[in-house]
């Protein structure tokens, strides 16, 4: 992590640049979509909101500033303040909603509060886990369930009756987009996980590693891909939305997938087996059947959940030779980005 990404001043500059950068970006949807831009500011502004709540996971120093009594409140405005914006004008506010959204923020903040966890501190320190040679089947059962949280949120459609649709676009994405810094921040900050390397911005080793292992995943990858009939290939994307799905799922999709799977779940088999290949055998398997339900074949959809196994491998191992997930992320994002520019 470079000296800038751990400073209150990168965390400034990526804040205006990211500001600038999201308002243009919805302008410019909003345009090509036909609607008009005065209908869409509410939406704009809702991701404006939710943007800061998520930048700050990725710079270490300011978000341990969040450690202790004020993190439950930080996480409640991360959850609640952008649906509010939303519903100045674009969707209708439903108190109901607004608790639905509420109590899901406090489960997750509470989580380690009231259930046992897999780790003890050293005295006097709040910054410092240990992990017990032998966690109890209570603590083990405890983050696995908490982890199954966040696929059955998402896959189950929690968001989809808070954020309906508006003028044709989904806006579920924006409460799965606000979701995300509640759960890893919980992580890191309450369960206080091993570093994981999560980050925005791979260094050059991490850059080379997930590149290799994405090269080394084309042609296994690909060729299952191609015997199963789940790939269809296209006339390419233009290049700037090529680019522009590349850093979405660098950043946030394949970011904190790779959190969750290789940073959080690969390390935890480790540690409770002792076993790193086994670990990443089992966590390459979760991952795969994760995608059971993927759209294009009727679930259970195998043939999807075979090819993700696949990726998972390469990722998991790009994020164990780079001993961050910032290699396995650009993996990740690199197939993903392939796949949506010329097969999907």
């Amino acid at each position: 992590m470079s000296a800038m990404n751990n400073s209150p001043g990168g965390f400034r500059a990526a804040l205006g640049i990211g500001w600038a950068a999201l308002g243009a970006a919805g302008i410019l949807y909003a345009r090509a979509k036909g609607i008009p831009v005065p209908a869409a500011l509410p939406v704009i502004a809702a991701f404006l909101i939710a943007y800061p709540f998520y930048l700050v996971t990725g710079f270490p120093a300011m978000r341990e500033r969040l450690a202790g009594r004020r993190l439950k409140w930080f996480l409640l405005a991360a959850v609640v303040l952008p649906y509010l914006v939303c519903c100045c004008g674009a969707i209708e506010f439903h108190w109901y909603n607004a608790v639905r959204l509420a109590a899901l923020a406090l489960t997750i903040i509470l989580w380690y509060v009231v259930l046992p966890s897999g780790i003890s501190l050293r005295a006097g320190s709040s910054e410092a886990p240990i992990a017990p040679d032998r966690p109890g089947a209570l603590s083990i059962l405890a983050d696995l369930s908490f982890l199954a949280i966040f696929p059955a949120v998402l896959l189950g459609g929690y968001f989809d009756s808070i954020y309906p649709p508006y003028l044709g676009q989904k806006l579920n994405v924006l409460g799965h987009v606000t979701f995300l810094p509640v759960f890893v921040l919980v992580l890191m900050l309450q369960r206080r996980v091993r570093e994981t390397g999560y980050g925005f911005v791979p260094d050059r080793r991490e850059w080379r590693i997930g590149v290799l292992h994405y090269l080394y995943f084309l042609p296994i990858g690909g060729a299952v891909a191609f015997l199963l009939h789940v790939v269809k290939p296209h006339a390419p994307q233009a290049i700037w939305k090529i680019a522009g799905e590349f850093l979405g799922f660098l950043w946030v999709i394949s970011l904190s997938e790779e959190f969750l799977v290789r940073g959080v779940l690969q390390q935890w088999i480790e540690d409770w087996t002792g076993n790193r290949s086994a670990a990443l055998l089992i966590a390459s398997v979760v991952f795969g059947l994760a995608h059971l339900g993927f759209p294009g074949y009727p679930f259970p959809n195998w043939r999807w959940a075979l090819v993700a196994g696949i990726l998972g491998w390469f990722c998991g191992r790009a994020r164990n030779q780079a001993d961050s997930i910032r290699a396995s992320t650009v993996t990740h994002a690199l197939v993903v980005a392939t796949w949506r520019a010329f097969l999907g």
